[in-house]
């Protein structure tokens, strides 16, 4: 997907670009094309981008480490300022809530592809469970030599023996 440089924008119909895609990210393994479409629209002193997207993605249950497959829907709206930089900030400041807002420069580019990509991110479910009702890893039924199935114990539980009883 091709970034879209800001001032062009003024110049399109309705001053709006929309941009449909099918892509694959490689930081975002999916089973198949994350297919969706992007509008972004020059509001003067704003952007408005307007995305959805769609995918299949594979996760790892927390309860039971089972890999199970996921939906990933998306429907994202935000305003992004149009504002230049007159001064490079400090590494270290504090930052008011109401200043959390994403900005790029009147003459620069915005890339719709890392947009979506970080949109997809943010949808990912934070609890990744394969089921509600996921009971999670069963204990072995192993003799205590072995806790919990782990054979890096074994050498261990075959010296207990040896040791003198106190």
């Amino acid at each position: 997907m091709e970034s879209i440089y800001i001032p062009h924008l003024l110049k399109a119909p309705g001053q709006q670009r929309v941009l449909p895609f099918e892509t694959q990210f490689t930081d975002l393994p999916t089973l198949m094309p994350v297919r969706g479409q992007v509008a972004v629209k020059h509001c003067h002193t704003y952007l408005e981008v307007r995305g959805s997207a769609e995918t299949i993605v594979t996760l790892t249950c927390d309860r039971c480490l089972q890999q199970y497959n996921h939906r990933l829907s998306v429907e994202a709206t935000e305003m992004i300022w149009l504002q230049d930089t007159v001064e490079p900030e400090p590494l270290e400041q504090e930052v008011a809530s109401e200043d959390l807002v994403e900005t790029l420069p009147p003459s620069g580019h915005f890339e719709p592809q890392t947009w979506i990509y970080e949109q997809l991110c943010l949808a990912l479910p934070q609890r990744q469970l394969c089921d509600p009702s996921c009971e999670g890893i069963a204990p072995s039924s192993e003799p205590a030599a072995a806790p919990l199935g782990d054979h890096r114990w074994a050498a261990l539980a075959a010296l207990k023996p040896n040791l003198p009883e106190d």
